[in-house]
């Protein structure tokens, strides 16, 4: 509840119905009724002192957009090319695990949404469904996400059945190789993947979530499961599996092979630094994912869109460059294309729909970023994605 003066009080949507729900804080509202708290935790929370987490955020809310009047803008869209293929919005879903947890079977509902809006799914190598199910959606822009393993076996294998299941793309995350410090995650378990007593008795005053875990059971790593050892197929089990197989050693040469057996588009996610970016134009990257894994990981580092201007002018003409990590407003999608973003990758916005309500929520949660983003070109005076650039933006005189 926010209020204003005395009079006048607001609250968020409390009900049930995606299609109420008139921006992205009355889905996560949605999300956290519906949700137990460590779940929601795990949603939510970022590394250590939470700094990156907010700075995300207000990142977002410092730059000052510059409307101009009196222009023609008749049906304005920002529909375009995204990767080599048209999007009705320059917007992809970030690539996130555990959405099991959140709905059952999550991975196949958050894609479907993400076929109805005609936009790409990103599948994270840690999904609750198998890649080759997600993937034959009907009408789905498959991309999957790659986690690099110790084992060169295992990762061959994984490219292979992406390969296979037909993903146009491959996006390498390369700033996980190590796990970030989630201290307010930890606190939710005594040991390792074990809840507090206090969690599993929360658990109980969620119902709903609980009856879907009860009729659908446990998620388990649909995508990892042909590759788990033999008896590490729960989620405890293989989620500890993962964090020994994960490779602290990831390279450019790695990135170099992986270029090399993958025949199709591939991303780096994860970068900041500009020389970086450098780099992986001279790997042969086809786009780069300016992120910071949604402040999960090392806290302290900048948003990804503070670091867009100096970025852009590197990866223009070389490589699509695309942004993720604190979007939750459609006028924050138009922001980053005005600075110089081909599109964006949008993770917890969705994943509030997706906690929600499932398929509908997640659609809601597209919908309501879409609409957002083509009212604030349309309010700026901008009919096109071709018409936004810096002059859409307010810069402060020097002192």
């Amino acid at each position: 509840m926010t209020h204003l003066g005395t009079d006048l009080k607001r609250h968020l949507y409390r009900g049930r119905t995606p299609a109420r729900a008139v921006e992205i804080r009355d889905l996560r509202e949605m999300a956290r009724r519906r949700l137990p708290a460590l779940v929601f935790e795990y949603l939510e929370g970022g590394a250590e002192e939470e700094i990156t987490l907010r700075r995300n955020r207000t990142a977002y809310d410092e730059i000052a957009l510059m409307p101009r009047m009196l222009r023609r803008i008749g049906g304005t869209s920002l529909g375009g090319d995204l990767l080599g293929r048209p999007a009705p919005i320059p917007m992809a879903v970030a690539p996130t695990g555990f959405n099991g947890l959140l709905w059952p079977k999550g991975d196949l509902a958050l894609a479907r949404a993400a076929a109805a809006a005609g936009i790409p799914f990103v599948q994270s190598t840690v999904s609750n469904d198998p890649m080759e199910q997600v993937a034959a959606i009907p009408g789905l822009r498959h991309w999957m996400q790659l986690y690099v393993f110790q084992s060169q076996q295992a990762v061959e294998m994984l490219v292979s059945r992406a390969e296979a299941a037909g993903s146009e793309a491959l996006v390498l995350t390369v700033d996980g190789s190590v796990f970030g410090n989630r201290p307010w995650d930890k606190r939710n378990y005594r040991t390792g993947t074990e809840p507090t007593l206090a969690r599993k008795l929360e658990m109980l005053t969620h119902p709903r979530w609980m009856i879907d875990l009860i009729r659908h059971g446990q998620p388990v790593f649909g995508t990892l499961a042909p590759m788990l050892p033999e008896g590490k197929g729960d989620m405890v089990s293989a989620t500890g599996w993962l964090r020994d197989q994960m490779d602290p050693d990831l390279d450019w040469d790695r990135v170099a092979w992986l270029r090399r057996i993958w025949p199709r588009r591939l991303i780096l996610k994860g970068l900041l630094a500009a020389d970086d970016v450098e780099r992986a134009i001279r790997i042969g990257a086809d786009a780069v994912v300016l992120s910071n894994h949604g402040g999960r990981q090392l806290d302290g580092v900048p948003s990804p869109v503070e670091v867009l201007e100096q970025v852009a002018p590197i990866a223009k003409g070389h490589l699509s460059l695309l942004i993720d990590s604190g979007i939750r407003r459609g006028s924050d999608i138009v922001k980053a294309l005005a600075l110089g973003a081909d599109g964006v990758l949008v993770g917890r916005a969705g994943l509030y729909g997706l906690g929600a309500a499932g398929t509908p929520g997640a659609m809601r949660a597209h919908a309501i970023l879409r609409e957002e983003a083509e009212r604030t070109a349309a309010l700026l005076g901008c009919a096109s994605r071709a018409a936004l650039g810096p002059d859409c933006l307010f810069r402060r005189a020097p002192a």
